[in-house]
């Protein structure tokens, strides 16, 4: 249909970029751009009509529209060019993406013969390498530092060596890129395969800690014996581990992972989109990159020489929210994050000894986690799986995940509290004024949500019982 509608316009047109790059390594685009001689707005609206679909201007002053098809086919985005195809080409950021392909011979079987490739890119493409067009391209627009790390790890390349040097020199660029844009980059960076390979490149080109610069601090950050790794290289093993507990398929841990409950229910939980086009899974690595974050600063050595980080989750917690918010991430996924991070320990500290805790324990933790209740159970096993690294015991690891499979198992009995999924209530405020002939105050909350631990205690069962219950803590003058 594309190439028919430009060669009945005499339109001279060309695909360009990530189109060209993923039909040259047998992929399927779900975006088409393709660069006019012309005005790319007049002829986005007339093919939005012919396609039945909708036209967005993106930019009418650059010449640069949007064209979304009825029947949810790729979306196609039309740019006017500036000169030539190959002048076009050379303003574009990375060889493999500066490549193009004349419409006309675009779905005949000697297309591959037809790309212009002036830089390169073909060659890049076959040799898994990610190079700069110019030495200009990140002045020109400084997203493109991340974007190039994204090209990298999306599709398991490597950075020429020159283009990571100028990615060095100049990743203090970053500063300048939309707080918005950052976010989108650095989440979609967190979401891929190899999430500590990841970490380490952003690291190794220095932009790491222009994103989050409180990681800074915590390198070198020595811990306690019972940790492997400094807190900088801990917090990078966690968040690979937080991948691992949450992509049985793709991680190299099957053999510790294969005891941890999952199935198609806490699969769909962590698949679920929840923040900024993200999902749990991808929140529950950035909890894992923030959950030490305060230990450098709260690190003291007591007088029996034990060190200690007191204060950490509650202090970390306040950094994520801050942190998150300058990146302009969702209030949801702020909220999500924050509370990972001041409850990580929590999980181990429900019961003594990583005992089964009480039914009490999990209805107030299930009660203040709400929808993170699951991220911070499997972010208290990337915790552990990442403090002792190579340390690992199986007897303790067993324990910890046995632990967790008890809590989740308990979470999901009709009798015991659910999280986020909430069951009608023994009493009501109107039961308290109707019954009780009480004044509305605090101590409904008390009542009510006592109550509940009650009944998730299996000391309350039924209405009666609840009753009773209200009814004596009324006549206890100490409750």
């Amino acid at each position: 249909m594309l190439r028919e509608f430009f060669v009945s316009r005499g339109v001279e047109a060309f695909l360009v970029g990530g189109c060209v790059r993923d039909a040259l390594m047998g992929r399927e685009s779900h975006d088409v751009d393709a660069a006019v001689q012309g005005d790319a707005l007049a002829l986005g609206r007339d093919l939005a009509r012919q396609l039945g679909g909708s036209f967005v201007p993106l930019d009418p002053v650059r010449g640069i529209a949007r064209v979304v098809s009825r029947d949810g086919g790729p979306t196609l985005d039309l740019a006017a060019m500036d000169g030539s195809v190959e002048q076009d080409l050379g303003r574009r950021d990375f060889t493999i993406d500066a490549m193009a392909l004349p419409i006309g011979m675009s779905g005949r079987e000697e297309w591959t013969q037809a790309v212009i490739d002036p830089f390169g890119g073909r060659e890049d493409l076959e040799g898994g390498l990610v190079r700069m067009v110019s030495d200009g391209v990140f002045q020109e627009d400084p997203s493109r530092l991340l974007r190039g790390v994204r090209l990298a790890r999306s599709f398991g390349f490597d950075i020429d060596g020159d283009t990571a040097a100028k990615i060095r020199e100049q990743a203090h660029l970053v500063d300048s890129v939309a707080s918005e844009r950052v976010r989108d980059e650095f989440l979609t960076l967190l979401s891929l395969e190899g999430p500590a390979e990841t970490l380490h490149l952003l690291d190794d080109l220095g932009l790491l800690c222009r994103i989050v610069p409180e990681l800074e601090r915590a390198k070198g950050v020595t811990q306690p014996k019972e940790h492997y790794w400094d807190v900088f290289e801990h917090t990078v093993q966690a968040v690979e581990a937080a991948h691992d507990v949450t992509e049985r398929a793709s991680c190299g841990r099957a053999s510790h992972l294969s005891s941890v409950v999952w199935d198609e229910e806490m699969e769909s939980h962590f698949d679920e989109v929840v923040s900024d086009g993200h999902s749990r899974r991808t929140l529950l690595k950035l909890g894992a990159l923030f959950h030490d974050i305060a230990k450098p600063q709260t690190k003291a050595v007591d007088a029996s020489g034990r060190t200690r980080f007191l204060g950490h989750p509650k202090q970390g917690a306040t950094v994520a929210e801050e942190r998150l918010r300058s990146l302009r991430v969702s209030a949801r996924g702020v909220r999500s994050v924050s509370a990972m991070v001041e409850a990580h320990l929590r999980p181990t500290q429900m019961s003594q000894e990583l005992e089964r805790p009480s039914q009490r324990a999990m209805y107030r933790f299930f009660r203040d986690m709400g929808e993170s209740a699951y991220s911070v159970l499997y972010l208290s096993l990337a915790d552990y799986l990442a403090a002792r690294g190579p340390m690992l015991e199986s007897e303790d690891w067993l324990r910890r995940v046995g632990l967790v499979n008890y809590v989740v198992a308990e979470s999901r009995r009709e009798a015991a509290p659910r999280g986020s999924k909430k069951r009608e209530p023994l009493l009501t405020g109107h039961d308290l004024i109707e019954v009780f002939g009480l004044e509305p105050g605090p101590i409904f909350r008390r009542l009510l949500e006592g109550l509940e631990e009650a009944r998730a205690a299996l000391e309350v069962n039924s209405r009666e019982e609840g009753l009773a219950w209200v009814q004596a803590r009324l006549e206890d003058d100490t409750w």
